[in-house]
């Protein structure tokens, strides 16, 4: 399902007084929403026709500041308007917040009314109809993994971010008596996400003190990178509203495992799974061969969708559950991709380098170009990697850094091809941007290390 509020339901709820507020949210660069709060009268009057948004919203960083080099925006531009086209089929209501409903907004030129390139919706919905013109669709789910503070976030904040304290004290992995401890929020965080509309399948404990995994079901590729962002929202919300803070960055301490964002991806058409095939090794057709094979040879050109942040690249670390290499494997969570449902009509790729704070809509793009110009070019896939893939030779590795990341998406030919001119380089001025903000910055670990020895 998509939303869970039809407009006419709406109407009938804000003429009952039920719903007296509406968020109009559109998606940022970072994959967090921004918008209004809308009075739910004004918004049915007309407002659900469209509203309007500053156009730096999609040309900024994690901390709302303007940088230069977009050619987008700018100063010099004046910082305009950007029209928000409400997706009244992403219509929800949401019930951690008192007589709310929220919907989903597409972001389109002032002028033309056209869809803005390079907003993360639009660059989904440009694979999507690439994969729409070869008779094809996608099924996808993200799995979404995060910790949990015993303070909150202001109470964090307050302290410098200093002497971090996880909600739970051990390895709560599948485990149950740790986990109920966590209730208060998770329980809510399950029910009043399905409320929303977002079909949570369960959660469970991940591998580290506090650290919590959401399980989403599958669906379509925008309905489940809408289900993702609603959920991280969502997840913030309500443990703030327990006293607690949650984080999705992907490492948050040195000594801590890190937390990912997995992508399982298949196609299929007319209802049938083109990926799988009883009569080849594994069930796996040989579209999901090149489609695969796809996935690994552009790896490093599309890490940075997966991995935008210096941080993100902390995660990357052997032992560690998180991948440094690019080969694909049968059920085996070493490798950069994972093969699952081995001879099922579920067989499918999980891709396992993308971190918590990737945004999906990019992150699920970025991976459709590169499956399906591995279809396009008839690619061969190597035989799957066996054993530890962090001892593996002859593997190709991801980028180490955002800077690698970065100039492997800025020279990346295929992307380029599949997403645009405009959208590569904007985003390349993100990459850009974050290290340039990153470099002039001296870090608690520079001082304790040289203050006295250097």
């Amino acid at each position: 399902m998509a939303g869970n509020l039809t407009f006419d339901a709406l109407k009938k709820k804000v003429v009952e007084g039920e719903i007296d507020t509406v968020l109009a949210v559109m998606v940022d660069m970072q994959g967090r929403l921004m918008g209004k709060r809308m009075v739910a009268k004004y918004f049915i009057d007309g407002a659900w026709e469209e509203t309007h948004c500053c156009n730096y919203l999609l040309a900024t960083d994690l901390e709302m500041a303007t940088p230069d080099g977009y050619a987008s925006t700018s100063w010099e531009r004046g910082y305009g308007d950007y029209v928000m086209k409400p997706d009244l089929s992403t219509l929800r209501l949401i019930p951690w917040l008192e007589g709310t409903a929220m919907v989903l907004c597409d972001v389109l030129d002032h002028h033309s009314h056209e869809p803005v390139a390079h907003s993360p919706r639009a660059v989904l919905k440009h694979q999507l109809g690439r994969l729409e013109d070869m008779g094809m669709d996608a099924m996808m789910a993200t799995e979404l993994e995060f910790f949990i503070f015993a303070k909150s976030f202001d109470e964090i904040r307050a302290e410098g971010f200093r002497d971090l304290k996880p909600i739970s004290a051990y390895n709560e992995d599948y485990h149950i008596l740790q986990t109920t401890k966590e209730e208060h929020i998770m329980r809510r965080v399950r029910n009043e996400l399905l409320g929303a509309g977002v079909p949570v399948e369960g959660s469970k404990g991940e591998a580290e003190a506090g650290q919590e995994e959401l399980n989403i079901r599958y669906g379509a590729p925008m309905e489940c990178a809408d289900n993702h962002t609603i959920a991280k929202h969502g997840i913030k919300e309500i443990a703030w509203q327990q006293g607690h803070a949650v984080t999705f960055l992907p490492k948050w301490h040195q000594d801590r495992v890190g937390s990912a964002s997995h992508v399982h991806q298949s196609l299929w058409r007319n209802g049938t799974p083109l990926f799988f095939d009883p009569d080849r090794p594994h069930g796996m057709s040989q579209t999901m061969a090149r489609y695969v094979a796809g996935l690994i040879h552009y790896a490093p050109e599309f890490t940075y969708f997966l991995a935008p942040y210096i941080n993100s690249y902390k995660r990357f670390q052997k032992g560690s559950f998180a991948p440094t290499g690019s080969a694909w494997s049968i059920d085996n969570r070493t490798a950069g991709f994972r093969l699952c449902g081995e001879n099922t009509k579920a067989v499918r790729i999980e891709c396992r380098i993308g971190g918590a704070d990737m945004n999906p809509y990019l992150a699920m793009a970025a991976q459709l170009a590169a499956g399906l110009k591995g279809i396009e070019e008839k690619r061969e896939l190597a035989p799957a990697l066996k054993g530890d893939a962090y001892r593996a030779e002859n593997t190709d590795h991801i980028p180490s850094n955002l800077r690698d990341a970065g100039d492997a998406l800025n020279g990346s030919t295929m992307l380029r091809e599949a997403m645009g001119d405009d959208v590569i380089d904007h985003y390349y001025r993100a990459a850009t941007w974050e290290q340039e903000e990153f470099a002039r910055v001296v870090t608690d670990y520079e001082v304790a290390r040289g203050f006295e020895r250097a």
